[in-house]
C-alpha cells in the first residue's frame, strides 16, 4: 500500500479501478500541402466550426457553470486572431493539421506568459485544438474511456467538456495530477458533488486497474488498500449519502446554536438548485457574470433585471451580493487595461471599482431598484478593503443608495488585523478564505506549483480568522465565511469555533456542512478550533482538529422549540 497526497475537492470518498484518461492525439508531421492553401483553410474552418458547434451542445446539455465554461471554450475556437494564425500557416503551405497544431501552441504559450485566470485557460487550448485535429482526420476525439464498470478516472486534467457530462453513474472519483483548487475540473466537479483530488503529482504513475480509494477530505488517495480499508471508505461514502438524503433543517450545533447555511452563488439561474439543497439564503453571489462576457459595463437596467431574478428566489432570506471583483484573474478592459506586473497586488475589487465610480455607482443603482421590487433581504459587500477608510468609503456610499446593510470582504491580512476599527463602521464582514490564504500565505492561488501552500487550515489563517470573529463578538457584527474552506465540514466546525456566525459554500456541500454541525456543540468547535490553532503547519492543524474530534462523544442535535 502507497499514498499519493494532493488538493482534495469537496469531502467525499470513494474506491474502486483506476481507468487512465485516453492518451492525446499525437502532434502532426509539419509536411506541405498536397491540396492547397484554399482547400486546407476549407477544412479548418468546417472543423472549428464543427468543433465550437458542439461545445455549444455540450454546454446546453449540462447547465450552470459548465455551460458558462464549454461557451467560453466556443469562442475561443472562433477566435479571429487565432484563425488568422492558422491561416498565415497554411497561406505558408503547411497542412491545416500543421498549422492548427502549431498555431494553438503558440496561443497557448502566450496566454500562459500573461499568466492568472488567462494562463489557467490556457489549457483549455489543448483540448479545442485535440478536438479539431481528431475532426480534420476523421477520428474520435480523446475523452471521458468506457470500461463498462464504475471507475476511478485518472488523467493529467480533464477538459471541461469531458467534465461537464460525466457518466456520474459510472465515475466515482477523480484523480489529476495537474490542476489546483481553481483549475475548471475543481469547479466543475466542486459544482456536481464529485468526489475529487486534484494536483497529486504521482498519480501519473497509476496504472489502469490498480485499487484505490480516493479521500477528497484528507486529499488522499489510497494505493492497493486493505480490505477492510475498503470496507471503511464504503461505511463512510454511505454515511454521507445518509447525511445528504436527510430532511433539511437549519444550520445548527448540536446545543442549538444556529449556524446559517448560504450558498456561493454565480448567477442567476443557480438558485433553484440551492434552494433545493436547503440553502438559508445567498452569502456570496458574485456579480462578474454579467461584466466578464462583455466588452462595455452592462447597463443599469440590465443589471436590475438579473438582480432582480435572484432576489426574487429567496424572498424573506438574506441574500449577500458581492460588488464587481475585477482585476487580477479576471480582468476587464473598460474597467483597467493597463499592464500590471503583479496584478493580484494591483488595481483589483474596491480600488479597480473606486477609480471607475460610475461603474460602482451603476451598480448600487441596480441593486437598490431591486430591492425594492422584492421581499429578500439584501445585503451588499465591497471585495478586497484593505484599509478602513475604504472600508468608511464603500458603506457610506452604499447607504448614499438606501442600501441598509453594507459591509465587507476580509481577504487581506491588513483588514484582518484591524477588524475592530473595520467592523465600526461595516455592519457585516465576510472572510474570503482563497484570497486571504494567498495573500497570507505568498501563495498564488492559480498556480500548481505552489498549490500546498493554498490551504486554509494554515495556523496563520485561523489566526486571522480568529480576530475578525472576536471583533464580531465584541462589536455585535456577523462575521461570515463565504470562500471554500466553509465546504470543508471539518473546517467548517472549526470555523464556526473561531468566531462565524454563518458559513456559505457551493451548495453540493450543505449536507456534508450540516451533518457536521450537527455533531458539536459550540464548546466543542471552540476545543477543535484550539487545537488546530497550537499547530504548526496546515497538515498538523488538521490532524489535531481530526484527532479531538474523534475523541469527543457523539451528539444528537436538540431541538428548539
Amino acid at each position: 500500500m502507497s499514498e499519493l497526497r494532493g488538493v482534495g475537492i469537496g469531502s467525499g470518498i470513494a474506491h474502486g479501478p483506476v481507468v487512465r484518461m485516453t492518451e492525446a492525439l499525437p502532434a502532426p508531421a509539419q509536411t506541405p500541402s498536397a491540396a492547397g492553401a484554399e482547400a486546407e483553410r476549407a477544412r479548418v474552418r468546417e472543423a472549428i466550426s464543427h468543433v465550437a458547434q458542439e461545445l455549444t451542445a455540450r454546454g446546453e446539455a449540462a447547465g450552470g457553470s459548465a455551460q458558462e465554461v464549454l461557451e467560453a471554450q466556443a469562442m475561443i475556437a472562433e477566435d479571429p486572431t487565432l484563425l488568422d494564425e492558422v491561416d498565415e500557416r497554411i497561406d505558408a503551405g503547411s497542412t491545416a493539421e500543421w498549422a492548427v497544431h502549431d498555431a494553438f501552441a503558440g496561443f497557448k504559450a502566450t496566454l500562459e506568459a500573461v499568466g492568472g485566470y488567462l494562463g489557467e485557460r490556457a489549457a483549455d487550448l489543448d483540448d479545442i485544438a485535440q478536438r479539431v485535429l481528431a475532426r480534420l482526420q476523421g477520428l474520435d476525439a480523446p475523452g471521458v474511456p468506457d470500461p463498462g464498470h464504475p471507475f476511478v478516472l485518472v488523467a493529467r486534467d480533464l477538459a471541461p467538456a469531458d467534465t461537464a457530462l460525466l457518466n456520474l453513474d459510472q465515475v466515482l472519483a477523480l484523480v489529476t495530477s495537474d490542476g489546483g483548487p481553481t483549475s475548471h475540473t475543481a469547479i466543475l466537479a466542486r459544482e456536481k458533488g464529485i468526489v475529487a483530488i486534484v494536483g497529486a503529482v504521482e498519480a501519473a504513475g497509476l496504472a489502469t486497474g490498480t485499487t484505490v480509494i480516493v479521500d477528497a477530505a484528507a486529499g488522499l488517495v489510497t494505493v492497493d488498500p486493505t480490505s477492510d480499508e475498503q470496507d471503511r471508505a464504503a461505511q463512510r461514502a454511505a454515511d454521507r449519502a445518509s447525511a445528504e438524503a436527510a430532511p433539511l433543517t437549519p444550520g445548527a450545533l448540536a446545543d442549538g446554536t444556529a449556524i446559517p447555511l448560504l450558498a456561493n452563488l454565480g448567477k442567476p439561474a443557480d438558485a433553484a438548485d440551492a434552494v433545493a439543497r436547503g440553502a438559508e439564503g445567498v452569502g456570496l453571489f458574485r456579480t462578474e457574470f454579467l461584466f466578464l462576457s462583455s466588452s462595455q459595463a452592462p447597463t443599469v437596467a440590465q443589471q436590475r433585471e438579473s438582480y432582480r431574478e435572484l432576489l426574487a428566489a429567496f424572498p424573506g432570506q438574506k441574500v449577500v451580493v458581492r460588488m464587481l471583483d475585477a482585476g487580477a484573474d479576471k480582468p476587464l478592459a473598460f474597467l483597467n487595461d493597463a499592464h500590471e506586473e503583479n496584478p493580484a497586488l494591483g488595481l483589483r475589487g474596491l480600488r479597480a471599482l473606486r477609480a471607475s465610480e460610475d461603474i460602482l455607482r451603476e451598480q448600487l443603482t441596480a441593486l437598490a431598484e431591486a430591492d425594492a421590487a422584492t421581499e429578500a433581504d439584501l445585503w451588499v459587500m465591497a471585495p478586497m478593503v484593505a484599509t478602513v477608510e475604504e472600508t468608511a468609503y464603500f458603506t457610506s456610499l452604499a447607504r448614499e443608495y438606501g442600501l441598509k446593510t453594507a459591509g465587507v470582504m476580509v481577504e487581506v491580512p491588513s483588514s484582518a488585523l484591524l477588524a475592530d476599527r473595520v467592523l465600526a463602521h461595516a455592519d457585516f464582514a465576510s472572510i474570503g478564505t482563497n484570497d486571504l490564504t494567498q495573500y497570507t500565505m505568498a501563495a498564488d492561488r492559480l498556480l500548481g506549483s505552489v498549490s500546498a501552500f493554498q490551504d486554509a487550515w494554515h495556523p496563520a489563517v485561523l489566526r486571522l480568522v480568529r480576530e475578525v470573529g472576536a471583533a464580531g463578538a465584541r462589536l455585535g457584527k456577523p462575521v461570515g465565511i463565504c470562500g471554500e474552506a466553509a465546504a470543508d465540514p471539518l473546517l467548517a466546525v472549526v470555523l464556526v469555533g473561531l468566531g462565524a456566525t454563518s458559513l456559505s459554500m457551493a451548495p453540493a456541500a450543505l449536507a456534508d456542512v450540516r451533518h457536521a454541525l450537527s455533531e458539536r456543540t459550540l464548546d466543542e468547535a471552540r476545543h477543535l478550533a484550539e487545537q488546530a490553532l497550537a499547530a504548526d503547519d496546515a497538515a498538523g492543524a488538521r490532524t489535531a482538529a481530526a484527532e479531538a474530534a474523534a475523541a469527543l462523544p457523539p451528539h444528537q442535535k436538540e431541538t428548539t422549540s
